[in-house]
């Protein structure tokens, strides 16, 4: 562990114990392994809190809050107003007139990106953190009036003031899925395909009601539920869509309503019917992935055959007692079908169900 040099001695034994703290804690929440290796993200979050520790125990950066910020922008002052934030992060929202620069690259660019050094630029990240040390990185490159803006676009944003979006994602939908708009492999394009999507789920019981309020906590656009069965109180123990004001209900009217409890934008559209060789080509053909969570094997093996000849992947799930399976089918991409591994169904009371 490197030594904090230049602070007063008190500091440096502070800032290391908490980094050392910080990295323990990173480790037992599982964001690292027995070798006390941090995943990359994590270990870039901490060294990044480490260096704006050691920056503000020696004083060296320069701040500057929200609101002396906001009333800036508001006398329309002289300044540049820079967004360090990665492309991800900005698609939850920024502030209006920002130049965008990444961290990764301020640098190798900023001097290029703003060749005047005498012009304030205020500097601002999430929360307040990178943009210090960003703030600092450009007082060495000779820029004047620099300044981080404490807490960052959070506090901006907690002081309620407007943030801008160039997005096809509203004010509230930002804001539900901003965790979704951080995560790399999600992110921006990734939310609005889930927008777009259209999932059927096949049975409202035991396994289709747990994925469906993922689906509509996540954002899936449309969830088709077929299901013929009413609600019955020996459900309730499993079943968590339904509730006890819900027996005797449809099943498809009790999961539409608490999918909206959930995620009212949800569109739900319900088949109270069983799924049958008449309607299931009709039924499927609307729909992106299948879900199957039915209860028995006729309808298992009419679900995967009607994936197959709509070209739907068909993802398949069974439980028993304490055993589960799980599967994904998608023979239009070159995988094989659920008869490929079970030719045909196993004779009535072979299985027990």
């Amino acid at each position: 562990m490197g030594k904090c040099v230049g602070l007063p001695f008190s500091d440096k034994i502070f800032v290391d114990r908490f980094y050392k703290e910080y990295l323990r804690w990173a480790i037992k929440r599982g964001h690292g392994n027995k070798g006390y290796q941090v995943k990359t993200g994590m270990r870039k979050t901490i060294n990044d809190f480490k260096e704006w520790l050691i920056i503000k125990a020696k004083k060296e950066g320069s701040e500057i809050s929200v609101e002396e910020t906001h009333q800036l922008l508001q006398n329309k002052e002289p300044v540049v107003l820079l967004d360090i934030r990665e492309k991800r992060e900005i698609a939850a929202g920024y502030i209006e007139g920002a130049t965008f620069l990444p961290q990764g690259l301020l640098g190798e660019k900023v001097e290029s990106e703003l060749p005047d050094k005498d012009i304030p630029v205020v500097v601002y990240c999430a929360g307040g953190i990178r943009s210090l040390a960003a703030a600092k990185l450009m007082e060495g490159k000779g820029y004047t009036h620099v300044f981080s803006m404490a807490k960052g676009i959070d506090g901006w944003k907690a002081a309620g003031y407007a943030v801008v979006s160039d997005s096809e994602l509203t004010a509230d939908q930002l804001s539900r899925y901003s965790r979704h708009l951080l995560l790399k492999d999600v992110g921006l394009e990734g939310q609005i395909r889930l927008l777009k999507a259209k999932v059927l789920l096949v049975g409202a019981g035991g396994l289709g009601c747990p994925a469906a309020l993922y689906l509509a906590a996540a954002g899936v656009g449309t969830l088709g539920i077929i299901d013929s069965d009413k609600v019955d109180l020996t459900n309730l123990q499993r079943q968590i869509l339904h509730g006890l004001a819900d027996v005797g209900r449809p099943k498809t009217e009790s999961a539409k309503q608490a999918i909206h409890r959930i995620n009212p934008d949800v569109r739900v559209v319900t088949y109270q019917e069983r799924l049958t060789p008449q309607n299931a080509l009709e039924i499927l053909q609307d729909y992106d992935v299948i879900i199957d969570g039915s209860d028995n094997f006729p309808t298992k093996y009419l679900a995967s055959d009607a994936s197959f000849f709509t070209g739907k992947p068909y993802i398949y799930g069974g439980v028993f007692q304490f055993e589960g399976q799980v599967s994904v089918f998608s023979p239009k991409d070159g995988g094989p079908c659920l008869r490929c591994l079970f030719p045909e169904p196993p004779p009535p009371g072979l299985v027990p169900s």
